[in-house]
């Protein structure tokens, strides 16, 4: 699998951050609680002419430059220089915290584009968005700026692999997070990794069906909404959804043709059994299911259940990201080597990853509740985008490929 653009896991406990060489980015802007690293089309420029803003994404930690230019310019396609060689100026916008509240990270956008506008030379409109999360923050800020009558000079609004029906990660995992951290997160920093980025305010805020807690839980479909999406989603709401002025387009990293990643329904994911827990994880199926058994050593177990879910780890979408550092982990395999560090032994892992931005989400065409629509062939005239691309094959999470990229840069040079 190619590397994502956004790293969902960011700077693990006691990793060495790489040496940084050079600095691709012609200037940087510091911002509060930001930073804009802006790239120039042209080596003779001192200020931006065709400005292209693009936001990162939810992650540990705060954004690194680097990192992000990595992930963009030296995988399968270079999308940076490919814009910068067709007259665009690119500002990629990082976060202090990208797990921050999206309305918080949405003030940074904010700031963004009013420094953009006051450095841009000439009138030539911005193109605004961003990877998975940071699509959902530059979606609030150009709304918020609207709302409030602010000229936000846009012409065009992008997100890549945005969750703006919701994100998935398996309820299991979530609470084996948990259980973890409750019981031994004092003794590795580790143990309560993986917990903290469940319950912060930005995964809260993007997963449609959140478990704060390692807790005997029965949800139905209809449950299970964190009280701050809830709100988040009110707020956007108020300020009318979408921005209204910018073309809106999306790209998913998920197939648009109803055909999933063949990950099965129901199946076991994780099973691990030694001396201080046992835990037995499963794919998401259909009607009546137990997800998760739990337990602490000679404990009765903690079980989660679930009735009317979609199959949702099979389902089209981007696939949830791996973890360099631990042995490329997802979801799942996260959850197997917080069990294999509790345990001091391997847990039996089936499935590594699963998805984690079903395709209807990204490109909004149907929510994410229905097994039906999420199976289903997409219908670009149900989406409340102006135009979208989908993947042709169900890639890594914020992948930047050939197509995907290609079909943005022509879209934006066609505004």
């Amino acid at each position: 699998m190619s590397k994502p653009v956004v790293s969902i896991w960011g700077p693990l406990p006691g990793a060495q951050p790489a040496a940084a060489g050079t600095d691709p980015w012609d200037t940087k802007w510091e911002l509060r609680d930001g930073t804009a690293w802006v790239f120039y089309s042209s080596s003779d420029q001192m200020a931006v002419r065709r400005p292209v803003i693009l936001a990162d994404g939810f992650a540990m930690g705060g954004s690194n430059g680097h990192v992000l230019y990595d992930g963009l310019e030296n995988g399968d396609y270079p999308f940076i220089s490919t814009l910068r060689e067709n007259g665009f100026d690119v500002i990629l916008l990082g976060f202090e915290n990208r797990s921050a509240s999206i309305i918080d990270n949405a003030g940074v956008a904010i700031e963004c584009i009013r420094r953009t506008i006051a450095d841009r030379e000439g009138n030539a409109p911005l193109a605004v968005g961003g990877f998975s999360m940071g699509g959902m923050v530059t979606r609030y800020a150009l709304a918020k700026m609207e709302r409030q009558k602010e000229d936000h000079q846009t012409a065009t609004y992008l997100s890549y692999d945005t969750p703006h029906r919701g994100a998935w990660l398996p309820l299991g995992v979530q609470a084996f997070a948990h259980f973890v951290k409750d019981k031994w997160g004092d003794t590795n920093p580790l143990l309560s990794l993986y917990s903290d980025l469940v319950n912060s305010p930005a995964a809260r805020q993007m997963l449609r069906w959140h478990v704060a807690t390692a807790a005997e839980v029965t949800l139905d479909v209809a449950d299970g909404q964190d009280r701050e999406r809830t709100e988040f989603l009110a707020a956007l709401d108020r300020l009318g959804g979408w921005p209204l002025r910018p073309r809106l387009l999306g790209v998913a990293n998920g197939t648009g043709t109803g055909i999933g990643n063949s990950i099965p329904a129901d199946d076991t994911a994780i099973a691990a059994h030694g001396p201080k827990t046992t835990a037995q994880l499963r794919t998401q199926g259909q009607g009546k299911q137990t997800v998760a058994q739990i337990a602490q050593a000679r404990q009765s177990p903690i079980t989660i259940n679930t009735t009317g879910f979609p199959e949702l780890d099979g389902a089209p979408g981007g696939l949830f990201p791996k973890a360099p550092l631990l042995e490329d982990a997802a979801n799942f395999g996260m959850a197997a080597v917080l069990a294999a560090l509790v345990n001091g032994q391997k847990a039996e892992l089936t499935h590594n990853t699963s998805t984690f931005v079903p395709t209807v989400s990204a490109v909004a065409s149907a929510h994410i509740d229905d097994h039906t629509a999420l199976y289903a062939k997409v219908n670009p005239e149900e989406s409340d985008l102006h135009d979208l691309l989908c993947a042709t094959s169900n890639e890594g999470h914020t992948v930047m490929t050939s197509d995907l990229g290609q079909w943005i840069v022509a879209k934006l040079r066609e505004a």
